[in-house]
């Protein structure tokens, strides 16, 4: 179409009469600014404009087709570092654990926390004062060759690889640390190994199988991540994995705790675990490891199974037919409301840039803006809806019943065992640390009431303030047994009945009405 502008210097308008008039039209240039601008990079970076696409050849598409290799990896590098800074993962007091199962996302993410561990250790040395300390890294590898077919000699094979993989990497030096899994015993009895093996077995169902290594892997993380003191723990978890955990856990009746898991931080844990790749594709993290030769493995099968396998080729699939469709799914679920542990506490240390805390405000949430949850599965550490949870009084009065109480629906219907007998047996062979985390929950909640209600408590001394304490309480007394609205200046007459009535009732009023007993909230 012509411009039909006098002004145009592209004689578009000229050609178009010609080629009205039947003759061969002359090579013209088009006036659009997709068409120019397709001409003018073709065969060169879109960024750079100097350097050939990695895919020079046109067999690529995407950013392999539209970058070169140097500006692909300051993309790439930039979306993990604007994930970093923008929610605070790494800060320079921080001990970080990276979890390394030598996959492509597991060495692109230790890579990439190595670049950062470099660059503040060059900031550093150039400081004069050196007041800004280098955060510390370290690596962990779990070891499931216990509950998988694979022999002794690939596992240490891999793990030497590993190992060397790590030790190859620029100072400051790195801890390599490598994890069993029958580590999450503590007993140091002989038999772990078996009892491992028996309850990975009591498992029937083949994807409950499969989310339950995933949840025992994540426990053995977190018991070495505690143990050597370090403050963060950095999975690898991509855009493409989160998609596809996403629409499983919509398919399994996670819906409720699927927020939890996809934010950038998940504080829940003893240790908090960040997602700094978060925003990267697993095809954009095979072509860094291409261009970069960033040496990678695969121990075990990888392919989930059971839903988590029909979900992931289905994502493959829509990625296949839209190479937005993984971001698509991710974007859409974060407009979850998150829970109030998806996110850092408030940085106090002098040592963090001022740009970092600033980012940290604009970027974390607000208690407005999350879900409180005070109850989380022993299994898979999901948050859960007490009013969901079945009533241990209608249960059998085994040992076992409080744990299959304390955990969420989808865990009680895909792991653990229907039958009594089963469940037992199932609850004798799981490791104390789970276990003890189902018997410890209501002492837990009885430790977190009694410190919200620790203002209100009387001592032995200050008679001024316990004169206040008094007064609420009275205030309260007299709204639970008046017209249902606090008086001005409730009669202290209320204390008048026996000290048994109040020794019994009293705390049981204090406990259910925990927000208004407050100072400021009778001013």
């Amino acid at each position: 179409m012509a411009c039909n502008s006098g002004n145009c210097q592209s004689n578009c308008y000229q050609n178009e009469q010609v080629a009205q008039d039947g003759s061969i039209p002359a090579p013209t240039t088009c006036c659009s600014d997709d068409g120019a601008n397709n001409q003018q990079q073709q065969g060169v970076c879109l960024k750079c404009k100097v350097s050939p696409p990695i895919s020079s050849g046109g067999g690529g598409s995407g950013d392999e087709a539209r970058f070169c290799g140097d500006c692909f990896r300051t993309n790439l590098f930039g979306k993990f570092r604007l994930a970093v800074t923008s929610h605070a993962m790494i800060t320079p007091s921080d001990n970080v654990l990276v979890a390394f199962s030598g996959g492509v996302a597991s060495r692109v993410a230790l890579q990439f926390v190595h670049d950062m561990q470099q660059r503040a250790q060059r900031n550093y040395e150039a400081s004069k004062d050196r007041s800004l300390p280098v955060f510390g890294v370290g690596v962990a590898f779990v070891d499931e060759s216990t509950v998988c077919s694979i022999s002794n000699d690939e596992v240490e094979e891999a793990i030497q690889e590993m190992k060397s993989t790590v030790l190859e990497l620029a100072p400051p030096v790195k801890q390599f640390h490598v994890v069993p899994s029958v580590s999450l015993y503590s007993s140091g009895s002989s038999d772990e190994k078996d009892r491992l093996m028996k309850l990975i077995g009591a498992v029937d169902d083949v994807t409950g199988k499969d989310d339950f290594l995933m949840h025992l892997r994540m426990w053995a993380f977190q018991k070495v991540a505690s143990e050597n003191g370090y403050t963060k723990l950095v999975l690898g978890l991509c855009t493409s994995r989160i998609a596809c955990h996403v629409i499983a856990a919509t398919v399994k009746g996670q819906g409720y705790s699927l927020s939890a898991d996809i934010q950038y931080v998940d504080a829940r844990w003893q240790v908090p675990i960040v997602l700094p790749l978060r925003d990267c594709t697993s095809q954009e993290l095979n072509i860094l490891c291409r261009i970069d030769g960033l040496k990678t493995l695969q121990l075990v099968n990888d392919h989930p199974s059971g839903i988590n396998g029909l979900i992931s080729s289905f994502v493959h699939l829509l990625q296949e037919e839209n190479s937005s469709r993984e971001s698509t799914i991710v974007r859409t679920a974060g407009k979850l409301t998150p829970f109030h542990f998806n996110r850092v506490s408030e940085i106090n240390d002098s040592s963090v840039p001022l740009a970092t805390l600033r980012r940290q405000k604009r970027y974390n949430l607000k208690p407005q803006e999350s879900i409180s949850s005070e109850s989380f599965c022993p299994i898979c550490n999901s948050p859960v809806i007490n009013s969901d949870l079945p009533s241990c009084d209608s249960l059998k009065p085994f040992k076992f019943s409080e744990f299959a109480a304390s955990c969420c629906p989808s865990c009680q219907f895909q792991i653990l065992p229907q039958d009594q007998s089963s469940m037992k047996e199932f609850y004798s062979l799981l490791p104390e640390g789970l276990v003890s985390r189902s018997k410890h929950k209501d002492n837990d909640n009885l430790d977190m009431l009694r410190e919200q209600v620790q203002d209100c408590l009387l001592s032995n001394s200050d008679d001024e303030t316990n004169s206040s304490k008094r007064n609420a309480l009275s205030r309260l007394v007299f709204f639970l047994h008046g017209n249902g609205s606090f008086s001005s200046s409730p009669s202290t007459s209320c204390f008048a009945r026996s000290d048994d009535y109040y020794m019994v009732q009293l705390p049981v009023m204090i406990l259910l009405y925990i927000d208004p007993i407050t100072d400021t909230s009778f001013n």
